[in-house]
């Protein structure tokens, strides 16, 4: 059995509300072990004897069918974002700064997202990772920054999901 990460995409930040005990629930009657929600914000820990993919397209699946919503999950071993963690490439926390790891699924995706480092503010940073971008931005201003305002498109959605590093951290708890 592996032990996975698994973030749900829009969840309790942006009209889809959902208990995590109840997703706790749906994922563990669709067969995933040791599944455990961490915050309110669709982090899931689970283990499952199923590949990355699999694991992603069967939590997409169950989430779909159990709670009626366009369900988007990215899924990841765990020691996967242990190591995204680790590696962050600014510093972890500055004073009045946000800190987050935009996880991506989709090669070129990941190359547009890098590519707009050019066009980052003075007080926006912005780097590419393996499979991520990492971003730091002033707080308040998550949503005005041209990764927040990029992220919101329509087109990212099935392919996207941002954590504060801090949660991240909590989640690998």
């Amino acid at each position: 059995m592996t032990k996975y990460a698994v973030f749900l995409r829009g969840v309790n930040v942006g009209g889809v509300s959902l208990k995590m005990a109840e997703v706790a629930t749906a994922l563990t009657d669709a067969g995933f072990a040791n599944v455990r929600t961490i915050l309110a914000s669709g982090n899931v820990l689970l283990e499952s004897a199923s590949g990355t993919a699999a694991v992603r397209k069967k939590a997409e699946t169950t989430l779909r069918d159990r709670f009626g919503y366009d369900a988007w999950v990215l899924a990841y071993n765990v020691d996967t974002v242990r190591t995204l963690v680790e590696v962050y490439p600014f510093e972890r926390e500055v004073d009045g700064y946000q800190s987050y790891v935009t996880f991506v699924a989709e090669a070129a995706v990941l190359d547009e997202l890098a590519g707009l480092a050019d066009e980052a503010g003075p007080d926006e940073k912005i780097s590419r990772g393996d499979g991520v971008i990492y971003w730091q931005v002033p707080k308040g201003s998550t949503l005005d920054s041209t990764i927040g305002q990029t992220m919101g498109k329509k087109r990212y959605k099935s392919s996207t999901t941002t954590r504060n590093l801090r949660t991240l951290v909590k989640v690998l708890r």
